[in-house]
């Protein structure tokens, strides 16, 4: 079994900033994997946000979010965060936290976020 908790959600006015957390942990967790935040807000899909890849070299991020995210992550604790400053109305949504294990992709259930203009 994996479990993935997310937490650090919360209600900011705009331009303000929220730190996620998740955490990873089960099992037949071994080593490092690639870690990402997704989000989807009501009636949209769900989108990616941010990855990172397992040895954290490797970032992507989604194109609204550049210059204002960040992803970053402790591999040797299973951990990711996502730093979000300059927080927009369209930035609310429900966050959640995505790993890779092998062939298979664990979800959190999620931290939701709001933004108010």
């Amino acid at each position: 079994q994996v479990d993935v908790v997310e937490s650090g959600g919360g209600y900011v006015q705009s331009g303000g900033s929220l730190r996620l957390s998740c955490i990873a942990s089960g099992d037949n967790i071994f080593g490092t994997f690639p870690m990402g935040w997704w989000r989807q807000a009501p009636g949209d899909q769900r989108q990616r946000v941010a990855d990172i890849s397992n040895d954290g070299y490797k970032i992507v991020y989604e194109d609204s979010v550049k210059g204002r995210f960040t992803i970053s992550r402790d591999k040797y604790l299973n951990m990711a965060y996502l730093q979000m400053n300059d927080l927009k109305p369209e930035d609310t949504a429900t966050y959640y936290c995505r790993i890779e294990v092998g062939e298979s992709v664990y979800w959190g259930q999620g931290t939701q976020v709001a933004v108010a203009s």
